[in-house]
């Protein structure tokens, strides 16, 4: 890695007052979650994935969707953050008015390793929620236990709280995100291919209102081009040292 890089951004990091951070599946990959894809083996690798992410795909086989992301909850259960989550954690828990975090994962690894009030683009995998809009009778934690678990009242039934292929992100969080890279100093992407839209969409924002942006990756990435200045590395081998004071 370019070290007179690294000290650039390393400044621009604390001279902001205040910074947004960008994460992709890259961040939780050095931690061992494997991608969307890569958790295709065995019987689900006869599943197509896009199939096990849709809503159509849901309602055409609930209980294999269902039991499929039981099973990607079950692979993260021995998962634990890495340096790079503890990192983003523990300069948010110094400096909580500087820092916002956004990212695309949805296995709360952020969370886990002590950061608050992450703006989860794509959902939380560990959390669950009504197909159809809830009636009065829809209470999740009053649920009938099954695959996938269902209203007693209503025969709602209860999905994964992911953003599945078609649907719309989360419009509170994306409004907050899109804030927060307009008014950054500084926005570190990290660990993103930077192909997914419209979450890629924020370096562009940020830069387009005059911040800076940084790329921390091991390799080429699509926001490269949109980048100040672009880190060759990991998460959890440079952001330790990038934020500390």
């Amino acid at each position: 890695m370019d070290g007179t890089s690294f000290d650039t951004v390393k400044t621009w990091v604390q001279q902001a007052h205040h910074i947004a951070v960008l994460t992709g599946a890259g961040i939780s990959a050095e931690s061992g979650v494997p991608t969307f894809r890569d958790a295709q083996t065995g019987y689900w690798a006869q599943v197509s994935p896009e199939d096990m992410a849709t809503e159509a795909g849901f309602r055409a086989h609930p209980q294999r969707v269902w039991d499929w992301y039981q099973y990607r909850r079950d692979l993260l259960a021995g998962v634990l953050p890495n340096a790079g989550h503890q990192a983003l954690a523990v300069f948010q828990q110094q400096h909580p008015d500087r820092l916002t975090l956004i990212t695309q994962n949805v296995d709360g690894l952020h969370q886990r390793a002590g950061s608050s009030a992450v703006l989860c683009l794509h959902g939380d995998i560990f959390e669950d929620r009504w197909l159809e809009p809830p009636r009065e009778c829809c209470r999740i934690d009053h649920a009938v236990p099954g695959h996938p678990p269902h209203c007693a009242g209503c025969c709602n039934r209860v999905r994964p709280g992911v953003v599945w292929f078609g649907e719309s992100l989360p419009s509170a969080k994306l409004d907050a995100a899109q804030c927060a890279a307009e008014r950054c100093d500084v926005m570190l992407v990290v660990g993103t291919a930077g192909a997914v839209y419209p979450a890629a969409r924020l370096a562009h924002v940020t830069r387009a209102a005059g911040g800076r942006v940084a790329v921390l990756n091991p390799s080429p990435s699509a926001l490269d081009g949109v980048a100040h200045r672009v880190l060759r590395g990991t998460a959890a081998s440079v952001l330790p040292s990038l934020l500390a004071d």
